[in-house]
């Protein structure tokens, strides 16, 4: 199977004769049977890992030949962003580590010394802050300026943040420790200045989506860190495009998601008209609806790792049986 997928590697199915096609349909369950006995032996770790790896290489090259429908985008974000979503689960919980690591620190650093906050905010925030005022007062001068503006800059830092996984996860460490610390410091001097209800009403109708895409831009450098610097059994080059091919979904499965943050945070956070209590509603809503849609969405049709059965079954209707027979 292995060299199969070799002599296609950056060519795609035209490089194969019919009858490795047939042949790399008969593998590809082979190998996924071999994996499902194989996990369950805890000391053939390293052998799992190497047949999942093997799958994943299979899964890219069956889906490279694939013809996209023009519900591919439908498709995407109905299954495909969820459910890469949830098989990375454990980096986007790693992400969310460092940010609240971040946050944590700025806050205990500006409690322990108050020259901190206006050495990080600058002194005309931290001026602002002290009047007991809200800093968003000019985001309601210039609404559809200020979405378009909020949403440039949301996009900019997740996707610096995803890029930045090239420099080994270091680049991106540090976009989520950042932003963790900023947070933090501007949590603590509301905190101080007896703001906490301002910040977290303007805060949270966005917040909610904003935050959890910055963490699911964060565990996309990291998966683009861990392809460059782990690869495991594959070539550093198949490694980057595996790992590299999950990070690409996260980033753009959380586009729209960023563009309703700043279409929220421009027009309804900083709004004086629209009460705290219906602010927090919204965010509650917000949530729930993430929450709903990136827990279950998708699941009608699960994958399990990269073992997509019912593509590599049109494989096996072409002909394999014969395969069988020749083996």
């Amino acid at each position: 199977m292995e060299n199969i997928i070799n002599q296609a590697t950056g060519r795609g199915f035209s490089a194969l004769p019919f009858r490795d096609l047939q042949e790399l349909a008969l593998l590809y369950r082979q190998v996924a049977a071999d994996l499902a006995t194989v996990r369950e032996d805890p000391a053939s770790a390293r052998l799992a890992e190497y047949l999942n790896q093997l799958l994943g290489r299979a899964h890219n090259l069956i889906y490279m030949g694939e013809r996209r429908s023009r519900g591919g985008i439908r498709d995407f974000y109905e299954r495909v962003f969820p459910e890469t979503f949830r098989s990375t689960i454990d980096y986007t919980a790693l992400s969310a580590a460092l940010f609240v690591a971040g946050a944590l620190i700025g806050f205990l650093a500006c409690l322990g010394d108050p020259s901190f906050q206006r050495y990080f905010l600058g002194p005309r925030m931290t001026e602002t802050i002290d009047q007991r005022k809200m800093w968003t007062q000019s985001v309601l001068a210039m609404k559809p300026l200020a979405a378009s503006g909020i949403m440039t800059n949301n996009l900019t830092v997740a996707f610096s943040t995803f890029a930045l996984g090239i420099t080994g996860g270091l680049g991106t460490i540090y976009m989520l420790m950042f932003n963790g610390l900023l947070m933090g410091v501007i949590s603590a001097a509301c905190w101080q200045a007896g703001m906490n209800g301002k910040l977290w009403s303007f805060v949270a109708p966005h917040g909610v989506l904003e935050l959890p895409s910055v963490m699911i831009a964060g565990a996309a450098g990291l998966l683009l860190g861990r392809g460059l610097l782990f690869p495991g059994n594959l070539a550093r080059r198949d490694s980057l495009v595996l790992y590299g091919g999950k990070a690409s979904r996260l980033i753009l499965g959380i586009i729209p998601l960023l563009v309703i943050a700043g279409t929220t945070e421009a027009f309804i956070s900083p709004s004086p008209m629209i009460p705290a209590a219906a602010k927090f509603a919204l965010a509650s809503a917000f949530a729930m609806l993430l929450t709903i849609y990136l827990s279950r969405s998708g699941r009608q049709a699960p994958l399990k790792d990269f073992l997509p059965t019912a593509r590599a079954g049109r494989f096996e209707s072409q002909g394999v049986s014969e395969a069988k027979d020749s083996r």
